[in-house]
């Protein structure tokens, strides 16, 4: 799936210059591309291999940003989400970032967001601030 969402960074930058950098605010961007597909009148089978490409993306974000690990699902999985990979998160959770992309063409309503799924996801990974000094250890940090 990272090949995957590259390929969709290179085409996509390449093409119209967004600015897709994996950070979660270009999450917003995703948003609006899926919602600019569905105006467009593509089903989803008409706009498989964007929406494939965006959900790598998205995927991808969760990656990089909070942690997740791509995984295949189970059979069981795969019957439950209705696709054949998803991320796991740090505290265990398994979310469906593909899945979570067909909803915002489907619903295309403000709850199906991709930046806010997110914003709201429990357990993502806590990033670390350097130390600006103090009577803390070498190399010691705060949990944002």
């Amino acid at each position: 799936m990272r090949t995957c969402a590259a390929a969709f960074v290179g085409r996509a930058t390449a093409r119209d210059r967004l600015p897709l950098d994996y950070s979660p605010a270009s999450l917003r961007i995703v948003d609006s591309l899926v919602d600019g597909v569905r105006r467009g009148g593509a089903g989803g089978e008409g706009a498989r291999g964007a929406l494939l490409g965006l959900g790598a993306y998205v995927g991808e974000v969760l990656v990089r940003r909070a942690g997740a690990v791509w995984v295949d699902f189970d059979a069981d999985q795969r019957a439950y989400f209705g696709q054949p990979v998803g991320v796991r998160m740090p505290d265990g959770r398994v979310w469906n970032p593909l899945g979570k992309v067909h909803n915002r063409l489907v619903a295309g309503a403000p709850e199906e967001s991709l930046h806010t799924f997110y914003l709201t996801l429990h357990g993502r990974a806590r990033r670390v601030r350097p130390s600006t000094g103090g009577h803390r250890g070498a190399g010691a940090g705060r949990a944002l």
